[in-house]
């Protein structure tokens, strides 16, 4: 993709924009959508997305895909973010279609794969109470019977929409080496022994505590291989980075724009506040930094594309920290710059600050990705 889009990604992103702006486009559709703002999902929505072919939009076609790329489905995650359309699911689903795209058996990516582009909705549990950031630290645990059954046992913590997930890409220890004894399993959420429950956030009920007791798994139930989990999320790192970057880029441009709307027209000493000079320059400096954004999100994507075996640990953590810090940067501008009316529930900016805040936490936070940057140069 580069920085400039083909003809179909350009009318692809304006199919998108027009949904958005029909199906959510007033407050009062997305109050009504979002349960006013607690909630990041709405299933018959998202139902209506893979009713026309976009959730499958980086999916290969035997899988009922489009077979599009990295850059389709950036632009497919910036659109929506812009455009304020509950499908949060989306995110975890494209993160964890990729592993079993990669890594899954010829059963589980005809079962997941089809599934997702169908509408279903994917989580990966990897985080516990113990182990965030240091990965290796794991203790969720995974035994196999004579049999070849898998029995776990553990919890998980933060899982973002596991609540409205049909299945769980689990990370379990297997092993007793810090990262050559984790496995990936495929779990059914409706597994006995498996129990979800909401962690209330400031910006509503969009992550989980994840519970296994004696939760029982067949054989085949391993994603990949055995013990072979951790060299599979590395693989997968560039990609979730990524996308991570292209959501938060979409909110960076919606807060941005609903910034500029407003001081266009709010008025204070008989002019608007936008013709201030220091608002003037925080817009052309948000700007800019926008549109280098962009650039820098789509030109990784378009890499990724073009040499798909090769990973990109610097460029994908670069394009997360910039893209996550910025949309951070704007939404505290954009309330900064809308006064008081910035603050409250009646316009969206309090909701795009709640939604950004933390981005810069999940995925890899912003102190990990500098460290990997720093690491590609040697340091």
């Amino acid at each position: 993709m580069g920085s400039r889009l083909t003809e179909e990604q350009a009318a692809f992103a304006a199919a998108v924009r027009d949904f958005a702006k029909r199906e959510c486009g007033t407050r009062e559709q997305r109050d009504a959508l979002t349960d006013g703002g607690r909630e990041a999902h709405h299933p018959e929505l998202y139902r209506r997305l893979a009713d026309l072919g976009w959730l499958g939009v980086c999916l290969p076609e035997e899988h009922g895909g489009s077979g599009g790329g990295t850059s389709d489905a950036c632009l497919f995650l910036e659109e929506t973010s812009y455009g304020m359309v509950p499908c949060g699911g989306f995110i975890t689903t494209v993160i964890t279609a990729k592993a079993y795209e990669r890594f899954g058996s010829e059963r589980q990516r005809r079962e997941v794969l089809s599934g997702v582009a169908r509408g279903d909705v994917l989580a990966v549990a990897m985080s516990e109470p113990g182990a965030g950031s240091d990965v290796g630290a794991l203790r969720c645990r995974a035994r196999q019977e004579r049999d070849g059954t898998w029995v776990i046992d553990g919890q998980k913590t933060w899982i973002s929409n596991a609540h409205c997930a049909e299945s769980i890409l689990l990370v379990a220890r297997t092993g007793e080496d810090k990262h050559g004894g984790l496995t990936m399993f495929h779990l059914p959420a409706v597994t006995p022994g498996v129990e979800i429950r909401g962690i209330e956030t400031m910006r509503g009920r969009e992550v989980n505590d994840v519970y296994l007791t004696d939760v029982q798994l067949p054989a085949d139930s391993v994603v990949g291989e055995v013990n072979g989990g951790w060299r599979q999320l590395m693989a997968g790192l560039d990609h979730e980075r990524l996308f991570l970057a292209a959501n938060m880029l979409g909110l960076a441009r919606r807060a941005f724009d609903d910034a500029v709307a407003y001081v266009r027209e709010r008025e204070q000493f008989g002019r608007p506040v936008g013709s201030f000079q220091a608002l003037r320059h925080r817009v052309a400096d948000l700007a800019t930094e926008i549109e280098c954004t962009r650039l820098l999100v789509r030109e990784v994507a378009s890499d990724c594309d073009a040499y798909p075996e090769k990973l990109f640990p610097r460029e994908a953590s670069m394009a997360k920290l910039k893209a996550t810090e910025l949309a951070k940067r704007v939404t505290l501008e954009g309330m900064q710059m809308m006064g008081g009316y910035g603050y409250t529930t009646e316009f969206d900016m309090e909701r795009h600050l709640r939604a950004a805040v933390v981005s810069t936490v999940y995925g890899g936070t912003s102190e990990i990705q500098r460290d990997v940057i720093g690491k590609t140069y040697g340091l």
